[in-house]
């Protein structure tokens, strides 16, 4: 399949490696499909690219990379709608929002994604404990500050 993306511009991908988003992500309804895509030369970030709208692509990353005390249930709605039957079946990044310069940047720890390798679905999830927030500073993650 082509796809036209925001920052690799056009190129086929394989069906596999689509990720279903069943309820679209908040704010991207009628965004259902999306294809984790890599960033030359760095292997801490990727892109989630819509597979539908070129323009529609977010830089995401394993949170736990950053900020090693991150933690969060699973809760039951998502459980359900993305059939995760084992922790081993699941992982989970973080969107990004960098700025210029780059200390700047932050990551929103308060909606992860969780994917669900075996069904291959994804579902942005809000974590309502207010433990986290949706801008927090990537220059104190890699500090390894909270």
């Amino acid at each position: 399949m082509k796809i036209e993306t925001k920052f690799h511009g056009s190129m086929t991908i394989n069906e596999d490696q689509t990720w279903t988003f069943p309820k679209g992500l908040p704010g991207f309804e009628d965004e259902k499909s999306f294809v984790l895509l890599p960033i030359e030369g760095n292997e801490l970030f990727q892109v989630l690219q819509s597979t539908e709208t070129p323009m529609i692509a977010f830089i995401v990353t394993n949170p736990f990379s950053l900020m090693s005390e991150y933690t969060f249930k699973i809760d039951d709605p998502t459980i359900e709608l993305l059939h995760i039957q084992d922790e081993s079946e699941v992982f989970v990044l973080n969107v990004l929002s960098l700025k210029d310069p780059f200390e700047s940047s932050t990551i929103n720890l308060q909606a992860p994604l969780i994917f669900q390798s075996t069904s291959k679905k994804a579902k942005q999830m809000i974590l309502n404990d207010g433990k986290y927030s949706m801008r927090h500073p990537i220059d104190s993650n890699t500090k390894g500050e909270a």
